[in-house]
Protein backbone atom coordinates (compact mmCIF):
# COMPACT_ATOMS: atom_id res chain seq x y z
CA UNK A 1 0.00 0.00 0.00
CA UNK A 2 1.16 3.25 -0.96
CA UNK A 3 1.81 6.81 1.45
CA UNK A 4 -0.50 8.32 -0.67
CA UNK A 5 -3.16 5.37 -0.46
CA UNK A 6 -2.76 5.32 3.55
CA UNK A 7 -3.04 9.19 4.20
CA UNK A 8 -5.99 9.20 1.87
CA UNK A 9 -7.55 6.40 3.65
CA UNK A 10 -6.41 8.00 7.43
CA UNK A 11 -8.45 11.39 6.58
CA UNK A 12 -11.70 9.97 5.05
CA UNK A 13 -11.80 8.18 8.69
CA UNK A 14 -14.62 9.29 10.80
CA UNK A 15 -14.17 11.88 13.57
CA UNK A 16 -11.40 10.65 15.57
CA UNK A 17 -12.06 10.99 19.36
CA UNK A 18 -9.09 11.32 21.42
CA UNK A 19 -9.05 10.85 25.68
CA UNK A 20 -6.10 12.56 26.64
CA UNK A 21 -5.40 11.98 30.26
CA UNK A 22 -3.63 14.55 32.53
CA UNK A 23 -4.28 16.81 29.49
CA UNK A 24 -4.62 20.27 31.57
CA UNK A 25 -1.01 21.06 31.96
CA UNK A 26 2.53 20.18 31.07
CA UNK A 27 3.25 17.74 28.23
CA UNK A 28 -0.74 16.68 28.47
CA UNK A 29 -1.83 20.51 27.49
CA UNK A 30 1.23 20.60 24.72
CA UNK A 31 -0.95 17.33 23.39
CA UNK A 32 -4.30 18.23 23.56
CA UNK A 33 -3.14 21.90 21.58
CA UNK A 34 -0.97 19.99 19.24
CA UNK A 35 -3.44 17.12 18.01
CA UNK A 36 -6.63 19.97 18.06
CA UNK A 37 -7.92 19.77 14.48
CA UNK A 38 -11.23 19.55 12.44
CA UNK A 39 -10.48 16.14 12.42
CA UNK A 40 -10.66 15.47 15.93
CA UNK A 41 -12.56 15.71 19.33
CA UNK A 42 -10.11 16.13 22.07
CA UNK A 43 -11.43 15.00 25.78
CA UNK A 44 -9.28 16.99 27.88
CA UNK A 45 -9.21 14.69 31.51
CA UNK A 46 -7.52 16.31 34.66
CA UNK A 47 -8.31 15.65 38.40
CA UNK A 48 -8.45 19.80 38.22
CA UNK A 49 -11.30 20.88 36.11
CA UNK A 50 -10.12 24.74 36.34
CA UNK A 51 -6.83 23.30 34.18
CA UNK A 52 -9.04 21.03 32.13
CA UNK A 53 -11.51 24.15 30.65
CA UNK A 54 -8.79 26.04 30.35
CA UNK A 55 -7.10 23.96 28.23
CA UNK A 56 -10.24 23.27 26.50
CA UNK A 57 -11.34 26.71 25.99
CA UNK A 58 -7.81 27.59 24.06
CA UNK A 59 -9.19 24.47 21.81
CA UNK A 60 -12.65 25.63 21.12
CA UNK A 61 -11.75 29.26 20.56
CA UNK A 62 -9.76 27.53 17.42
CA UNK A 63 -13.32 26.68 16.08
CA UNK A 64 -12.02 22.72 17.19
CA UNK A 65 -13.87 20.29 19.57
CA UNK A 66 -12.81 19.92 23.15
CA UNK A 67 -14.39 19.02 26.00
CA UNK A 68 -12.97 18.95 29.66
CA UNK A 69 -13.50 16.57 32.14
CA UNK A 70 -12.94 16.03 35.49
CA UNK A 71 -11.76 12.67 36.44
CA UNK A 72 -9.34 10.96 39.07
CA UNK A 73 -7.43 8.53 36.60
CA UNK A 74 -7.00 6.03 39.40
CA UNK A 75 -11.08 5.28 40.29
CA UNK A 76 -10.88 2.17 38.57
CA UNK A 77 -15.20 2.21 38.84
CA UNK A 78 -15.18 5.98 38.19
CA UNK A 79 -12.89 5.64 35.21
CA UNK A 80 -15.39 3.05 33.72
CA UNK A 81 -18.43 5.06 34.41
CA UNK A 82 -16.96 8.24 32.37
CA UNK A 83 -15.20 6.67 29.51
CA UNK A 84 -18.27 4.16 29.12
CA UNK A 85 -20.84 7.33 28.44
CA UNK A 86 -19.02 9.49 26.57
CA UNK A 87 -21.54 10.58 23.90
CA UNK A 88 -18.59 9.77 21.08
CA UNK A 89 -16.68 6.29 21.71
CA UNK A 90 -13.08 7.26 21.86
CA UNK A 91 -10.63 5.61 18.93
CA UNK A 92 -7.36 7.11 20.61
CA UNK A 93 -6.53 6.87 24.27
CA UNK A 94 -3.41 9.29 25.77
CA UNK A 95 -2.58 8.14 28.88
CA UNK A 96 -0.21 10.83 29.72
CA UNK A 97 -1.12 11.60 33.87
CA UNK A 98 1.57 10.90 36.16
CA UNK A 99 3.04 12.20 39.31
CA UNK A 100 6.71 11.62 40.53
CA UNK A 101 8.54 11.14 43.90
CA UNK A 102 11.99 11.21 45.23
CA UNK A 103 13.35 8.88 46.93
CA UNK A 104 14.99 5.72 47.07
CA UNK A 105 14.32 1.99 48.04
CA UNK A 106 15.24 2.92 52.33
CA UNK A 107 13.09 6.52 52.27
CA UNK A 108 10.14 5.50 50.41
CA UNK A 109 6.86 5.07 52.22
CA UNK A 110 4.33 2.43 51.91
CA UNK A 111 2.23 5.40 51.04
CA UNK A 112 4.22 7.51 48.04
CA UNK A 113 4.86 4.02 46.54
CA UNK A 114 0.96 3.26 47.07
CA UNK A 115 0.05 7.04 45.30
CA UNK A 116 2.80 6.69 42.44
CA UNK A 117 1.16 2.82 41.84
CA UNK A 118 -1.88 4.10 41.44
CA UNK A 119 -1.92 7.57 39.63
CA UNK A 120 1.05 5.89 36.96
CA UNK A 121 0.49 2.18 36.69
CA UNK A 122 -3.32 1.68 37.88
CA UNK A 123 -5.26 4.68 35.93
CA UNK A 124 -3.31 2.94 32.60
CA UNK A 125 -5.18 -0.31 33.35
CA UNK A 126 -8.77 1.51 33.81
CA UNK A 127 -8.06 3.41 30.91
CA UNK A 128 -7.29 0.40 28.69
CA UNK A 129 -10.02 -1.57 30.45
CA UNK A 130 -12.37 1.05 30.19
CA UNK A 131 -11.23 1.79 26.36
CA UNK A 132 -10.56 -1.49 24.47
CA UNK A 133 -13.96 -3.26 24.57
CA UNK A 134 -15.05 0.00 22.97
CA UNK A 135 -12.67 0.02 20.22
CA UNK A 136 -13.30 -3.47 19.86
CA UNK A 137 -17.07 -3.54 19.55
CA UNK A 138 -16.23 -0.24 16.73
CA UNK A 139 -14.77 -2.49 14.61
CA UNK A 140 -12.49 0.26 13.70
CA UNK A 141 -9.45 -0.72 15.65
CA UNK A 142 -7.35 1.88 18.08
CA UNK A 143 -4.68 3.24 19.20
CA UNK A 144 -3.39 3.68 23.06
CA UNK A 145 -0.15 5.92 23.60
CA UNK A 146 1.34 5.79 26.88
CA UNK A 147 4.18 8.29 28.88
CA UNK A 148 6.69 6.19 29.83
CA UNK A 149 10.19 7.67 30.96
CA UNK A 150 14.05 7.62 30.27
CA UNK A 151 13.42 5.49 33.57
CA UNK A 152 11.48 2.55 31.93
CA UNK A 153 15.07 1.85 30.78
CA UNK A 154 17.93 2.58 32.37
CA UNK A 155 18.44 3.31 36.10
CA UNK A 156 18.09 7.29 37.98
CA UNK A 157 19.15 7.78 40.91
CA UNK A 158 16.40 8.98 44.16
CA UNK A 159 13.57 7.47 41.73
CA UNK A 160 12.65 4.10 43.37
CA UNK A 161 8.81 4.72 43.01
CA UNK A 162 8.77 6.47 40.01
CA UNK A 163 10.87 4.08 37.94
CA UNK A 164 9.33 1.19 39.27
CA UNK A 165 5.74 2.66 37.49
CA UNK A 166 7.68 4.02 34.28
CA UNK A 167 9.51 0.36 33.78
CA UNK A 168 5.45 -0.87 34.15
CA UNK A 169 4.08 1.61 31.79
CA UNK A 170 6.56 -0.08 29.04
CA UNK A 171 5.27 -3.77 29.63
CA UNK A 172 2.25 -2.96 29.34
CA UNK A 173 2.70 -1.25 26.77
CA UNK A 174 4.62 -4.15 24.86
CA UNK A 175 1.49 -6.51 26.69
CA UNK A 176 -1.48 -4.42 24.88
CA UNK A 177 0.13 -4.34 21.71
CA UNK A 178 0.50 -8.00 21.58
CA UNK A 179 -3.02 -8.77 22.72
CA UNK A 180 -4.70 -6.66 20.86
CA UNK A 181 -2.76 -6.57 17.33
CA UNK A 182 -5.28 -8.81 15.88
CA UNK A 183 -8.22 -6.82 16.96
CA UNK A 184 -6.39 -3.53 14.92
CA UNK A 185 -5.61 -1.90 18.52
CA UNK A 186 -1.86 -0.89 18.48
CA UNK A 187 -0.30 0.49 21.26
CA UNK A 188 3.14 2.35 22.02
CA UNK A 189 4.84 4.47 24.59
CA UNK A 190 6.56 7.60 24.58
CA UNK A 191 9.68 8.11 26.45
CA UNK A 192 10.77 11.85 27.58
CA UNK A 193 13.70 12.22 29.88
CA UNK A 194 13.68 15.45 31.56
CA UNK A 195 11.09 18.11 29.83
CA UNK A 196 10.86 21.53 30.78
CA UNK A 197 7.31 21.78 32.84
CA UNK A 198 5.54 23.16 35.98
CA UNK A 199 6.28 20.45 37.62
CA UNK A 200 10.60 21.09 37.35
CA UNK A 201 9.32 24.82 37.88
CA UNK A 202 7.80 23.81 41.29
CA UNK A 203 9.88 20.80 42.31
CA UNK A 204 13.03 23.77 42.38
CA UNK A 205 11.42 26.49 44.10
CA UNK A 206 10.79 23.53 46.52
CA UNK A 207 13.70 22.03 47.28
CA UNK A 208 16.25 24.82 45.92
CA UNK A 209 14.80 27.65 46.01
CA UNK A 210 18.20 29.23 47.01
CA UNK A 211 19.83 27.75 44.50
CA UNK A 212 17.16 27.35 41.40
CA UNK A 213 19.22 28.31 39.15
CA UNK A 214 22.32 26.10 39.38
CA UNK A 215 20.17 22.97 39.95
CA UNK A 216 17.84 24.15 36.75
CA UNK A 217 21.38 23.92 34.84
CA UNK A 218 22.34 20.90 36.46
CA UNK A 219 19.02 19.07 35.04
CA UNK A 220 19.62 20.46 31.53
CA UNK A 221 23.13 19.45 31.66
CA UNK A 222 22.38 16.21 32.47
CA UNK A 223 20.99 15.61 28.77
CA UNK A 224 23.61 15.08 26.42
CA UNK A 225 22.30 17.68 24.18
CA UNK A 226 22.76 20.66 26.94
CA UNK A 227 19.38 21.64 28.08
CA UNK A 228 15.39 19.81 28.46
CA UNK A 229 13.13 19.14 26.29
CA UNK A 230 9.96 21.13 25.62
CA UNK A 231 6.09 19.84 26.22
CA UNK A 232 5.83 20.81 22.79
CA UNK A 233 8.70 18.52 21.60
CA UNK A 234 6.98 16.13 22.97
CA UNK A 235 3.36 16.33 21.59
CA UNK A 236 4.87 16.39 17.82
CA UNK A 237 5.86 12.95 18.83
CA UNK A 238 2.99 12.05 19.78
CA UNK A 239 1.14 13.73 16.81
CA UNK A 240 3.38 11.87 14.81
CA UNK A 241 2.42 8.40 16.25
CA UNK A 242 -1.20 9.64 15.88
CA UNK A 243 -0.87 10.15 12.45
CA UNK A 244 -1.30 8.23 8.23
CA UNK A 245 2.12 7.65 8.41
CA UNK A 246 2.40 5.61 11.75
CA UNK A 247 -0.19 2.91 10.93
CA UNK A 248 2.78 0.15 10.65
CA UNK A 249 3.98 1.02 14.29
CA UNK A 250 2.93 -1.13 17.37
CA UNK A 251 4.70 -2.45 20.68
CA UNK A 252 7.27 0.23 20.27
CA UNK A 253 9.03 2.41 22.53
CA UNK A 254 10.17 6.05 21.66
CA UNK A 255 12.64 8.08 23.87
CA UNK A 256 12.95 11.27 23.08
CA UNK A 257 15.04 12.42 25.58
CA UNK A 258 18.44 14.70 24.11
CA UNK A 259 20.57 11.36 23.87
CA UNK A 260 20.16 10.67 27.98
CA UNK A 261 19.44 7.20 27.39
CA UNK A 262 22.00 6.05 24.53
CA UNK A 263 24.62 8.78 24.97
CA UNK A 264 25.63 9.33 28.74
CA UNK A 265 28.33 6.25 29.32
Amino acid sequence: MSSDHIEKSHENNALENVIVTGGGSGIGEAICLRLASRQRHIYVIDIDLKQATKVATLINEQKFLATPILLDVSDHLAVSDVLNNLPNPPNILINNAGVSAIGNVENTTEATLDRIYSVNVKSIYNCAYAVIPIMRRSGRGGLIINLASVASSVGVSERFAYSMSKGAVLSMTMSIAKDYVNSGIRCNCVSPGRVHTPFVDNYLSKHYSDKSSEMFAELSNSQPIGRMGQPGEVAALVEYLCGPHSTFITGSNFPIDGGFVTLNS
